[in-house]
């Protein structure tokens, strides 16, 4: 026994009782470790600093019995449960020493977390990715006061319009945070800032927040978007200022231009332009879409043959239809699985594309139906780049076989034509689980049974697409030689889906009566493909090659022209952006583009959106859409004062009038009626439940939430006076949060909360 204690105390270790506390000089540890789905294939050692594994070994932990340093041969029942998270320690260890974590992985795909508690604070977070990973950390306490700036959300490619500046902000110090100021500025410009108060962010623990001001760019190009913390709990500096800043590049994309005239003109001749055929690697075309940034990619159908050349491929085309335009071919290692047979691309403005797969099981072993939309990263460092047996893929979820095209809406949200139920599902991933990782729990997916479609065969896609306002989809039932369109913003959430859950998802339900309209009926032999631009559809008919363009400013459309590509299969269609119509020839692999002779001008043209005022306040907004003209365009809003932005902000009810001018100086007008909403907005699933007490209050009270809307990890409370005057606002989490409106005169006041469930009102006396 004297020899053991002496080894442990060469080490800096001292072994823990359930309650004990280390001696001076040690702190103590404990590592929580987090299984995946196959828990049994994972082995760990924590060992001294720059020790391998096997040397020093402080704990061994995981499939001790089959597994070591060099690996071995796992079998289920050995090792750690599946799904899990076991705590191993306490262990008193030097203070300030280094130490690591040997994670081993039988079938080189990671997926164990490990979490590193010094003193009971989380201080560090690791997730194995592959084989042998290796993971180091130094045995410190952490600052008493540390915000960190951890994330930007806002995406890197944004259109123009009222921006959210959206991002991740964490408690890195052993202090709880209870009030922060998040500033951004763009390009080194004046700061903008959103006090926040009234918080709790624990040590340890992330606060999204969504800036209260946001940014209205007014013209397309490249930004630099910088977010900072400041004054945190009324400190001019935290402890640790060097990561209070996160720099990100932002480009607006400007508006695709409506040149569609200039294909319904008659007096038009057109070009069908081939610009990439089988020498650029395209076999079997199912759909294309352009980049955020311009590249255009093409997705190939590709094998199904059971061996690892089976799954689908891209090719991605730089510069595409110019001078110098160059392709790059690329196969993911198992986009067999992740990749089976797709039907459909689509591109987030987030830089992510979604894959849809026209599969029954995407493991091809003759097992259940495991197959749905994949998600993918479009960087080059990462995509079809090896990260271990799951290939590059970024998420995956499973429960759309069959799946025979794709749509993005926002984001990581995409929806799907699931020709296995017959029916259109929305797939949230929500974040990513990493290149080649397995985790899916955070996936939202909603399912809208009553939406019936059906494909004709498993070789034409059924396309769908988005109208500007994304808030109608567009869908080829081409099984009904049809298409119509679903009302988004419409429905009812409840009850749970005929179809399987395989991923075991928390959200996982139904939508039902939302609405939805027919919108062609009649003329289309095989429909396949579909594009939407303000007020016109464009649908590919794949048994001949014609491209029909309609007018769906009312429905059932009216068909304006039919273009001749000239040859059948045509499948997806897009419009790129300068406006110009690209379609790909399955057949014939290939990708074209129509050229007419001549563009049209376009008449300048102004629409908007609005949000109205809530009673007794100020709070409606206005955004102008405006088409045509040549720009850039001014803005003037007869608000007070005037404003000159896109977008009007801070609009009580009311008649108000946009005026437009475009380069040339021609002006055009519009007016908006700004309305009131109701104090208390009716809430789906009774998402937001609040209480507020004491009412009458002497100034400091408790917002508490229940239902659902203490789940979703943000909200937003707003206190307002009878005036509408602005005097309290916190992005807040968890159930319970103390107001503070002891500095505020007598009075009624408003208190709202919004989230994504709605917004609820409540009115609070402070009479100190």
């Amino acid at each position: 026994m004297r020899i053991i204690t002496l080894i442990l105390t060469l080490l800096g270790l001292t072994c823990l009782g359930a309650n004990a506390q280390c001696p001076a000089g040690q702190l103590e540890v404990q590592i929580d470790v987090t299984t995946d789905g196959w828990g049994f294939e994972g082995y760990w050692e924590l060992v001294p600093g720059g020790n391998p594994c096997g040397s020093g070994t402080i704990f061994a932990g995981g499939n001790t019995t089959q597994l070591g340093c060099s690996g071995g041969t796992a079998t289920i029942g050995n090792g750690y449960a599946n799904s899990t998270t076991i705590s191993e320690g306490p262990w008193c260890l030097t203070e300030n020493a280094t130490y690591d974590i040997k994670s081993i992985d039988d079938y080189n795909d990671g997926g164990t977390k490990y979490t590193v508690k010094i003193e009971s604070f989380p201080i560090y977070s690791f997730t194995a990715v592959g084989t042998i990973d290796n993971f180091s950390f130094i045995n410190s306490l952490p600052p008493e006061l540390d915000a960190s700036m951890l994330t930007l959300e806002t995406s890197a490619f944004m259109e123009i319009g009222s921006i959210d500046v959206i991002g991740d902000a964490e408690n890195l110090g052993a202090t709880a945070i209870t009030s922060l100021d998040i500033n951004y500025s763009i390009d080194s410009g004046p700061t903008v800032t959103d006090a926040l108060t009234g918080l709790n962010i624990a040590p340890f623990t992330e606060y999204n927040f969504t800036h209260a001001t946001p940014w209205v760019p007014t013209v397309g190009g490249d930004y630099t978007l910088k977010v900072w913390v400041s004054n945190v709990n009324g400190s001019a500096v935290d402890s640790v200022p060097a990561n209070d800043m996160i720099t990100k590049q932002i480009t607006i994309v400007g508006q695709t231009p409506n040149i569609i005239s200039s294909y319904t003109y008659t007096g038009n001749t057109f070009a069908y332009t081939e610009i990439g055929n089988s020498t650029d690697a395209i076999s079997i075309p199912m759909d294309l879409d352009f980049h955020p940034n311009g590249e255009l990619w093409v997705v190939n159908l590709g094998l199904w043959n059971g061996t690892g050349s089976s799954g689908g491929t891209t090719i991605t085309f730089y510069k595409p239809g110019e001078v110098g335009q160059q392709s790059l071919y690329r196969k993911d290692s198992n986009s067999k699985h992740f990749m089976a047979l797709p039907t459909g691309l689509a591109f987030s403005l987030n830089g992510n594309f979604a894959t849809s797969p026209s599969v029954y099981d995407a493991n091809d072993n003759g097992g259940s139906p495991f197959t749905g939309p994949a998600l993918w990263s479009s960087d080059s460092s990462i995509y079809a780049q090896p990260s271990g047996g799951n290939g590059s893929h970024l998420d995956m979820l499973h429960m759309s076989p069959y799946a025979m095209g794709i749509a993005n809406e926002k984001d990581n949200i995409f929806w799907v034509f699931d020709s296995e139920s017959n029916d259109i599902v929305k797939y949230d991933f929500v974040d990513d689980h990493g290149p080649g990782n397995t985790e899916h729990g955070d996936g939202k997916v909603y399912r809208y049974e009553d939406i019936v479609v059906d494909r004709i065969d498993l070789t034409t896609a059924c396309h769908l697409a988005f109208d500007d306002d994304k808030k109608w989809l567009y869908i080829v039932d081409a099984g009904s030689l049809r298409v119509i369109r679903l009302d988004i913003t419409t429905g009812t959430v409840g009850g749970t889906p005929s179809f399987t859950n395989y991923d075991g998802l928390a959200t996982y339900q139904k939508v039902s009566g939302a609405t939805q309209e027919v919108v062609v009926s009649s003329g289309l032999v095989k429909p396949s493909g579909i594009a939407v631009i303000e007020d016109r559809m464009l649908v590919s008919d794949n048994s001949n090659g014609e491209i029909i363009i309609y007018d769906i400013s009312a429905i059932p459309a009216t068909e304006m022209t039919r273009l001749q590509t000239g040859s059948a299969g045509v499948m997806g269609l897009e419009i790129g952006p300068n406006g110009k119509i690209w379609y790909v020839n399955t057949p014939n692999n290939t990708v074209n583009r129509i050229d007419p002779d001549s563009i049209l001008p376009q008449a300048l043209a102004v629409t908007t959106t609005l949000t109205n005022a809530t009673v007794g306040s100020c709070d409606g907004t206005a955004t102008a859409n405006v088409s045509g003209g040549i720009t850039p365009y001014t803005y003037s809003w007869n608000s007070f004062p005037v404003q000159n932005g896109v977008t009007a902000t801070g609009l009580c009810a009311g008649n108000y009038i946009i005026t437009v001018i475009d380069a040339n100086g021609t002006s055009i007008t519009a007016n908006v009626v700004i309305g009131e909403d109701p104090l208390s907005i009716y809430d789906m699933d009774a998402g937001n439940l609040i209480s507020i007490y004491p009412n009458p209050s002497k100034g400091t009270f408790i917002v508490q939430i229940s239902g659902a809307g203490n789940q979703i990890g943000k909200s937003e409370i707003v206190v307002t006076n009878i005036l509408g005057k602005l005097v309290y606002k916190a992005s807040v989490k968890g159930s319970y949060t103390t107001v503070d409106l002891s500095s505020a005169e007598d009075g009624v006041y408003f208190v709202s909360l919004q989230n994504q469930w709605g917004k609820t009102t409540r009115k609070i006396i402070v009479s100190h």
